[in-house]
């Protein structure tokens, strides 16, 4: 996926979870933070981050927040753009050869995951999670406790029992980490409900992405860790 109208600032501070207040060539400016979670290690005062300018002038806040740099590392916290340059990587055959269907937002049982997809007699439900937490090259999900999260894991398992294949793909919003695993110490539950969802049938993947100031490409799969002592 590509944005336009990028611009680079420095974050300053975060009043609440949906702005931040950002400087942009010596002027204050305040921008819509794409991303609801915490991002503490991230948003640190004195960041390098980069912004779209919306087209909108109507708009309350005329920049978005979508890309902040961790010293060498440029991470991607859009929380929209996972699901997209996955679909991108799902048309393109790249997850499941030979794919006719792809329905987005496909509700099973009390859930809506983010795709279904059929390729000739398979019938698949996918969600998607978009990871920014890094700590020592290892990706984490989640950054913050994730109740909706752990519902999906069980309705991922509640359908393999219905008969249909289904997936968990972590996009990590960011390039070269060793590998994927669950933030047991943020939510304990999240980690034992994806070591479950494991167990019941579903497939675990994860996958890093190239990120530039403008773009984002799924770029390769990485290694899934997960607790197996639960």
């Amino acid at each position: 996926m590509t944005y336009g109208n990028i611009v680079i600032g420095t974050f300053c501070a975060r009043p609440n979870r949906f702005i931040a207040l950002v400087e942009i060539e010596g002027a204050d400016a305040v921008a819509h933070v794409k991303n609801t979670g915490r991002c503490r290690e991230l948003l640190v005062p004195g960041a390098r981050v980069v912004l779209q300018k919306s087209d909108k002038p109507a708009r309350k806040t005329q920049y978005d927040l979508i890309a902040v740099w961790k010293g060498e590392r440029l991470i991607n916290m859009d929380s929209q753009a996972p699901n997209e340059v996955f679909r991108e990587y799902l048309q393109a055959g790249n997850f499941i050869p030979g794919i006719t269907l792809i329905k987005p937002e496909a509700i099973f049982g009390g859930s809506r995951f983010d795709f279904y997809a059929e390729a000739s007699d398979r019938k698949v439900f996918i969600e998607v999670k978009g990871v920014t937490l890094e700590t020592d090259g290892a990706a984490m999900f989640p950054d913050a406790p994730t109740e909706r999260g752990v519902k999906h894991l069980m309705e991922l398992a509640k359908s393999v029992v219905a008969g249909y294949e289904a997936h968990a793909v972590f996009v990590i919003q960011m390039s070269d980490v060793l590998h994927f695993t669950s933030n047991d110490e943020t939510h304990r539950e999240f980690g034992e409900a994806l070591a479950a969802a494991e167990k019941a049938g579903v497939k675990i993947s994860a996958f890093d992405c190239e990120v530039t100031e403008n773009t984002l490409m799924i770029r390769k799969a990485v290694p899934v860790k997960l607790n197996r002592a639960f």
